[in-house]
């Protein structure tokens, strides 16, 4: 059985599971004004739920997801048959060509295990980015205090006869979580679990500018609301470090 660090685990245990998250809207709108006419990547593109309306609108979007199970819930969606996706690690960037625009949303960039491999996805999509290209990112900010000696229980929703919980297991040194989402009801108990690596929007940076690029950009959420110490999240646009500086 694979591990947290297997490309394809998560998406392998929330295939049957995975909701849609929240409303696209916003998100399609930001990226399909990056895109223009180029060619468009989305990194751990899942289900589709930004690539497929992405590619409603005419653009040329693709797919890398460690996932196969993730790739046929996009099939059997309207249009998921046409969207050319490569079943792979997407710190690897396993694909041809440069692209216009890579994107990674909804904290996926914190699925990869470890800074090493966290870098590795930034100087792999710098080799793919066109001189004019852009790499978006949309991650949480971190907030540490929400753990309570390396730990946190939440109970999400209890019922007559069912309970759903999330346990977490932090580790502050590696900048890591485990989560398990537990479900008990009378039947079963049913697990879906998640580790991520969490990192600041300044190591970020960093990681970007040792792979060649530098932030353009960065705003709270896609509605380009301006990012300060208050923020939750960001969105953060990278260039090639020639392309920011002329």
């Amino acid at each position: 059985m694979s591990g947290f660090d297997d490309a394809a685990f998560f998406g392998d245990r929330w295939a049957d599971h995975y909701g849609d998250g929240p409303d696209p809207t916003a998100a399609v709108e930001f990226l399909a004004g990056l895109a223009g006419a180029g060619r468009v990547l989305e990194l751990a593109s899942g289900t589709g739920r930004i690539t497929l309306p992405l590619a409603a609108r005419g653009i040329a979007v693709e797919g890398v997801e460690g996932s196969a199970a993730m790739v046929e819930r996009m099939r059997e969606r309207p249009g998921g048959t046409r969207i050319p996706v490569t079943v792979g690690d997407m710190a690897d960037v396993p694909v041809e060509g440069s692209f216009r625009l890579v994107f990674l949303v909804f904290n996926t960039l914190f699925n990869l295990p470890s800074q090493e491999r966290q870098m590795d996805c930034f100087h792999n999509v710098a080799r793919a980015l066109q001189p004019d290209g852009a790499f978006v990112i949309e991650c949480f900010v971190p907030d540490p205090a929400k753990f309570d000696r390396g730990s946190r229980v939440e109970a999400l929703e209890v019922t007559e006869d069912s309970a759903t919980i999330q346990v977490y297991r932090h580790d502050a040194v590696a900048q890591r979580y485990a989560k398990q989402t537990i479900t008990f009801t009378t039947d079963e108990t049913r697990m879906l679990p998640v580790a991520l690596r969490y990192c600041w929007p300044s190591e970020l940076d960093l990681m970007a500018s040792q792979a060649g690029l530098q932030l353009h950009e960065r705003h709270a959420d896609w509605d380009r609301r301006p990012f300060d110490s208050n923020s939750t999240s960001h969105i953060s646009v990278y260039r090639p470090a020639a392309e920011v500086t002329r």
